[in-house]
């Protein structure tokens, strides 16, 4: 079976999950999330590379030790050092620490304590009030881990947007290699690009005698068929996605494209108008007439779906039923934002501090994508575990941005600093030094769990420095991982609209903060967002298109975004 990035990560983390529990050297911990985050972060599979005869020992993070282990795992899909681990720690023990109040050392507790192996023995533990009873838990403790239960067992339903993809793609380009086949798209969710999918829809046209369905069910990451027919077939993969495949007719392609993008709001809301003009919608077409003599008038492509029904064509990523078709009737859908409008970056880290490239890779990265500028922002003294900069390193940053700027002709540099907001609401560095930077991104990195009161008036108090530029991933939130920290985002954005501040959306797959709704929210308040990929490494720096997909959710356009502007048009941007 085909070894996807995810899969090497994954395997690397469990590890480093495993060596945590059992109370192994944290630079050795760090070294396997290291190389997770440095595989991820490729935007070429990893296997691929190696059966180029590529070097992977060269990577960042990786080195001789690592890439040997990836080869294994390439070989194998597995790693006999994992399997060894989970002899001595049970492997189950790892998905304890999805729970935001459970460190390793909890874990461990739990484990050597309530003989706790599994989030079923936790559950169970924490209803029967056992944890509670152990020193350094509680009552309270145990209440929120029963909350957080359920908030991990829904999130394992769905599958971050990102690693959908790599997925999928390689499926859709095996499918369009089949002969006979003419036309391969996915729906659904993931056309939407919502930030997490469910069920995958693939439709395909292709000619009467194609094996595209036989070949489907044969795929080789296929671990299940569900059911197989002529015109349908369903499979599951081996990460647990459920994959459908549809053939339909090219007469009724651009109706079964709408039908199975959805969403189902939007599409009952669309065929109700249907209704009111005597027409009948499906996925089959648009039809008009007497069920028994029935005339198509629409199907064979969207746009003559939405002409049908009176509307303007409404991009996939609007289709939410949320004024999108108010909008189209109307005339007054937005002109969203698209890739090609971003002219530069400005969250990015080097191995100053946690990053893995230096800061001549990751201008050169940021050329090569055509941008014409590039913002560092290392982390500040407060994250030790990133090795922040204090001011004397900053300072020195400084400097050898400068100078580097000068050898780079029609391309900026930018020197920033991603700040952090101390719990008081003051920044971690002096205004004096801030005052030498282009402009700030300013974040939270720790105590998330003040109220929402506290944590509300936090970051507005830090809003009130005048060196405070961009809030930096406004809700902290992680996809699946961690839920945002409370706050009330409403007053956030109106102090953020009183003090000229931009709000940033975080465009990292596990980030994507803003979500849609604030996106949208911000954007009729008119206050202005950064998408920034938060970039630790060149490959990160791709992951803009993240944070263009959910722009384009939240209705944003160009003129809604700072970095599609020149630099001299951005600068005004962060005086205050």
């Amino acid at each position: 079976m085909p070894i996807q990035n995810t899969d090497i990560s994954r395997i690397f983390n469990h590890i480093a999950d495993l060596l945590e529990i059992s109370g192994a050297n944290a630079f050795r911990v760090r070294a396997y999330r290291n190389a997770a985050r440095t595989v991820e972060d490729q935007s070429r599979s990893i296997v691929k590379m190696l059966e180029d005869g590529e070097d992977l020992a060269e990577l960042p993070d990786i080195g001789k030790d690592l890439a040997e282990k990836i080869a294994e795992i390439a070989e194998t899909g597995t790693l006999e050092m994992l399997d060894e681990l989970e002899q001595k720690v049970p492997g189950e023990l790892s998905k304890l620490l999805e729970i935001q109040q459970l460190g390793p050392k909890r874990v461990a507790t739990l484990y050597h304590e309530l003989g706790i192996e599994s989030l079923e023995d936790l559950k169970k533990a924490a209803e029967d009030e056992k944890i509670r009873e152990l020193e350094g838990f509680g009552k309270k403790t145990e209440q929120k881990i029963l909350k957080e239960l359920k908030r991990v067992q829904d999130s394992a339903k769905r599958t971050k947007l990102a690693d959908a993809e790599q997925i999928v793609i390689p499926l859709c380009e095996y499918l369009q290699k089949i002969d006979g086949v003419k036309q391969v798209t996915i729906a659904g969710s993931y056309r939407r690009r919502r930030e997490t999918v469910g069920d995958l829809d693939i439709l395909v046209t292709c000619k009467k005698d194609s094996t595209v369905m036989e070949r489907f069910t044969g795929y080789e990451d296929v671990t299940e068929v569900i059911a197989q027919g002529k015109t349908k077939s369903s499979i599951r993969l081996r990460s647990g996605l459920q994959v459908d495949l549809r053939v339909v007719p090219e007469v009724s392609y651009g109706a079964a494209l709408y039908y199975f993008t959805g969403s189902k709001a939007h599409n009952v809301a669309v065929r109700k108008i249907a209704v009111k003009k005597n027409l009948k919608m499906n996925e089959y077409g648009v039809f008009k007439g007497k069920e028994d003599d029935e005339e198509r008038v629409a199907g064979s492509d969207e746009e003559e779906v939405f002409a049908s029904v009176g509307l303007a064509f409404i991009p996939p990523e609007l289709r939410e039923n949320r004024g999108e078709i108010e909008a189209a009737q109307e005339g007054c859908l937005p002109v969203l934002i698209d890739r090609s409008d971003i002219r530069g970056e400005l969250h990015a880290h080097t191995h100053a501090t946690d990053g893995r490239a230096s800061l001549q890779e990751m201008v050169e990265a940021a050329r090569s994508l055509g941008y014409s500028y590039l913002a560092i922002t290392e982390h500040s003294q407060a994250v030790t575990v990133a090795k922040g900069l204090n001011r004397k390193r900053l300072e020195k940053q400084i400097e050898e941005i400068e100078k580097l700027t000068n050898e780079y002709g029609g391309f900026r540099i930018l020197k920033g600093i991603e700040v952090d907001i101390l719990k008081d609401g003051s920044l971690d560095l002096p205004d004096e030094v801030l005052a030498k930077l282009d402009f700030t991104i300013c974040s939270v990195h720790s105590h998330f769990n003040l109220s929402a009161d506290k944590q509300t008036e936090r970051i507005l108090r830090a809003m009130d420095n005048p060196y405070f530029n961009i809030l930096g991933h406004p809700s902290g939130r992680l996809i699946n991982e961690r839920e945002a920290y409370p706050l009330n985002m409403e007053k956030i954005m109106k102090g953020a609209k009183e003090r000229g501040v931009i709000l940033e959306l975080n465009a990292h797959p596990d980030r994507l903060d803003l979500n849609d709704h604030h996106c949208r929210m911000a954007k009729e308040m008119g206050i202005k967002i950064a998408i920034n990929t938060d970039a630790h490494s060149t490959d990160g720096l791709n992951n803009m298109k993240y944070g263009i997909y959910q722009a384009r959710r939240g209705w944003l356009s160009k003129d809604d975004v700072i970095n599609t502007r020149r630099v001299a048009e951005l600068l005004k941007f962060f005086k205050r």
